[in-house]
């Protein structure tokens, strides 16, 4: 579409700058008259994660969509959260909800029929409501424990009828919840790590305990070992260094480079040398619990291939490779 019609009188950029337009007045509201209900809100859904409730979100048609959306991002920002089908509740799915849960629902009008017919459940349960609304005095909102307000100046559609300013002001509004939830609970990257294993996410802020060789894919020799079997090693367990150690706890380690450094100062007296003669005596580490990405920043740093992994003490717990880390991005 390149010019205006009179079906449709506005431009793709018009449409685009009509839904910015909405998402700008909905800031101004929430730095401003709606403040301390957004708070409220938030308050609510705090004290119902701590209680073991769940949030609950409803919403039929576009907005309905856009709820299933809203709860996903909760759930994976740390509250536990599902999405009610309104039409699929009053046929028997309202048994999902539990006293102590928080329900927010979404409808742009606040007098979708589908929702109203929850009202009189959510007030028997006792759960709080909140409510997305583009009309403050409409029915679900006046019924609500807190009235968020979605309302835009018109629809970005030609005939200002589709939902669609007012959906992406209620995407919006349900990510600004979920994020500043999260943030008062204190959610971390380790925290959303362990909520998305899968992927390249998961990988991204995966810990290094989870890719790292461990037990007897650990190369291990000791102080005494002849450089013979200390290159046998290397070469059995094909991570190009070996780990030099007494008693379980990390004393050195020998890499491909360490040998080749001793082959040229040595020459061929080198394979009459020890472990504890070729190793570097003072080789980085990581412990098991930092992320990946931590992992590969320091490889890349130093222009190593592997990190020995130890505990506070000191004892070897496994070895993380370059190879490990491929498809691991820093964060």
């Amino acid at each position: 579409m390149n010019r205006k019609d009179d079906q449709n009188p506005l431009t793709p950029g018009e449409l685009v700058r009509t839904e910015a337009a909405a998402l700008q007045g909905l800031a101004a509201r929430l730095d401003g008259a709606m403040a301390a209900d957004f708070e409220q809100a938030v308050d609510l859904i705090v004290h119902c994660g701590e209680s073991n409730g769940r949030v609950v979100v409803t919403g039929m048609g576009k907005s309905g969509i856009i709820a299933q959306k809203i709860a996903a991002t909760l759930s994976s920002t740390g509250s536990a959260a599902l999405f009610l089908h309104p039409a699929e509740a009053v046929h028997g799915d309202l048994g999902v909800l539990m006293p102590g849960d928080v329900v927010i629902a979404l409808s742009a009008s606040g007098e979708t029929e589908e929702i109203l017919r929850l009202l009189a459940t959510l007030k028997r349960k006792g759960d709080a409501l909140v409510s997305f609304c583009c009309n403050l005095q409409s029915t679900l909102a006046q019924a609500s424990d807190v009235a968020l307000d979605c309302s835009v100046e018109r629809e970005a559609c030609g005939l200002n009828l589709a939902p669609t300013a007012s959906t992406t002001a209620m995407l919006a509004l349900g990510d600004a919840l979920a994020v500043a939830v999260s943030l008062r609970k204190g959610f971390k990257a380790e925290d959303f790590a362990e909520l998305h294993p899968g992927g390249k996410l998961g990988k991204q802020l995966a810990k290094v305990r989870d890719l790292m060789h461990g037990g007897d894919g650990v190369p291990v020799v000791e102080m005494s070992t002849p450089m013979t079997d200390v290159i046998y090693e290397m070469s059995s367990k094909k991570l190009g260094m070996t780990t030099v150690q007494e008693a379980g706890r990390l004393r050195g380690v020998i890499s491909d480079g360490d040998l080749r450094r001793l082959l040229v100062r040595e020459g061929g007296a080198a394979l009459g040398k020890t472990a504890g003669d070729a190793m570097n005596a003072q080789p980085r580490t990581i412990v098991a619990g930092e992320l990946a990405a931590k992992a590969l920043a320091i490889l890349e740093e130093r222009k190593i291939t592997s990190l020995v992994v130890v505990d506070a003490n000191g004892k070897v717990e496994g070895v993380v490779h370059l190879h490990d880390l491929w498809g691991v991005e820093l964060i």
